[in-house]
């Protein structure tokens, strides 16, 4: 009986020993594990993946989003909000309007850092199809030729341009046009590079910039 007693008294012991050992090694293990974790907010890009062939992204009602995110102190300290981005998979897009949710297993963090929480949580965006067209160009010109002086003509190399984009927006347009030229105080004839304007159009246009000449003559009396 008094075996049996110490048996059950030294049991006990190893018993609250193990767990005392257990305790301790799940506290050290979060120590480890969470020593030098931080949390913040960060700002992050939305960047589309698999976009189907002829399928244009004509708009969408937010551009980048906030991580909250959770990991070691130095790697949150070099997160750099340019290099971040919240991945949107569109592979199975339809056209017209649609809402997507972000995914946090679509965002291209360190495999230190966890995502807390994405804000705003969802994206909307409306898809269009995708055309492209031959269009004339057009230069414009800002200013006046020096005092006397008239513009002669005006060419411009080539003629035409080739724009490719959302087919809502690239329908309605007539003509493409260059950045403003300025002329104001010239008496001879000018040459210049201009880009092509696009007024904010998400589209592509090629070439994107075209030569321009701009010959001016003297008024007669």
């Amino acid at each position: 009986m008094i075996k049996r007693k110490k048996f059950a008294q030294r049991l006990l012991e190893n018993i609250w020993l193990l767990i005392f050992a257990i305790l301790t090694s799940v506290s050290l293990w979060f120590f480890i594990v969470y020593k030098g974790q931080s949390e913040t907010v960060v700002e992050a890009n939305i960047e589309f993946k698999n976009v189907p062939k002829g399928v244009e992204i004509l708009r969408q009602n937010v551009k980048r989003v906030n991580l909250s995110v959770r990991g070691p102190e130095r790697l949150l300290k070099n997160l750099s909000p340019s290099e971040l981005k919240v991945f949107v998979d569109l592979s199975n897009a339809k056209f017209g309007e649609s809402i997507h949710y972000f995914d946090k297993q679509n965002v291209g963090l360190p495999k230190a850092v966890k995502v807390l929480k994405i804000e705003p949580n969802h994206i909307r965006i409306f898809l269009d199809e995708s055309i492209s067209r031959v269009l004339p160009v057009k230069a414009i010109l800002v200013g006046s030729p020096e005092k006397g002086y008239t513009v002669q003509s005006i060419k411009v190399i080539p003629t035409t341009a080739k724009i490719e984009g959302p087919k809502n927006e690239i329908s309605k347009i007539r003509f493409l046009k260059t950045e403003p030229i300025e002329i104001t105080g010239i008496d001879s004839e000018m040459t210049i590079n201009a880009k092509l304007n696009l007024d904010g159009k998400m589209a592509r246009v090629e070439p994107s910039d075209v030569l321009v000449t701009i010959d001016v003559i003297r008024r007669t009396k």
